[in-house]
């Protein structure tokens, strides 16, 4: 297989370093070139068609990260006054748990834990 996994996530932003910090922050994402180094798991690739409503129309991608505990992280982010969003019916045992929110500039963040093995 000639790709072993994804090597960075970049994108445009209106003000990187503040944004840069949120991800530090919230989400323990440290930017830059020094790196992130991610657990070893799944990483899900999908294209979505235009017309999605998956997620915001006018965002042409949504950041998807895997968690260990979910329940942590929402009660986190909460309590750091972050608008979080759950719905039983995106949870499977198949699929897993999943919650989502937005960035400073309105970028969607969706959260995952995997089903236990």
């Amino acid at each position: 297989m000639p790709v072993t996994g994804i090597g960075g996530f970049f994108f445009r932003s209106d003000d990187p370093a503040p944004l840069s910090a949120w991800y530090q922050t919230h989400l323990g994402i440290t930017a830059g070139y020094e790196g992130w180094q991610q657990s070893a798991g799944t990483t899900i690739f999908a294209p979505f068609p235009k017309a999605t409503d998956y997620f915001p129309a006018d965002k042409s991608f949504m950041l998807n990260l895997r968690v260990d505990d979910i329940d942590a992280l929402i009660t986190s982010l909460t309590a750091a006054g972050i608008a979080v969003t759950t719905n039983p019916e995106w949870d499977t045992p198949e699929t897993g748990r999943f919650a989502r929110l937005y960035d400073p500039e309105g970028n969607a963040i969706e959260l995952w834990q995997p089903p236990e093995d």
